[in-house]
């Protein structure tokens, strides 16, 4: 069925496949991402993937200060912040990246994301 008032039904059909597939390939890139967040002037580093696992943690020993514990907290919490901004960066980018092959989504294009 090629043409049904002005819609080609099989068109339409393999481009949501193919977005599918495009979303999909985005996703798994995204979470294999590793990022690395840091604070204190790369003394507190936090390594995690984009599917938000953290990895390691490393702190300089000069940060680790048994009189201000308050301290090496908020370096810790500022890191895990850089790592999670890091991760909506990838994602976002994965997503804008994606090619809607042409398809003029109406409406629909402004709920998305799009103009």
């Amino acid at each position: 069925m090629s043409d049904q008032g002005g819609l080609d039904f099989n068109a339409l059909l393999q481009q949501a496949q193919a977005m599918q597939e495009q979303m999909a390939a985005a996703q798994e890139a995204q979470a294999n991402a590793v990022v690395t967040g840091t604070a204190g002037g790369n003394k507190v580093s936090i390594e995690m993937t984009g599917a938000g696992q953290f990895l390691s943690v490393s702190l300089a020993p000069d940060v680790v200060d048994p009189t201000d514990v308050e301290f090496l907290e908020e370096l810790i919490l500022a890191a895990l912040r850089d790592g999670a901004s890091k991760v909506m960066e990838i994602q976002q980018s994965s997503l804008g990246s994606m090619d809607l092959g042409g398809m003029d989504l109406g409406g629909l294009g402004g709920l998305l994301g799009g103009e």
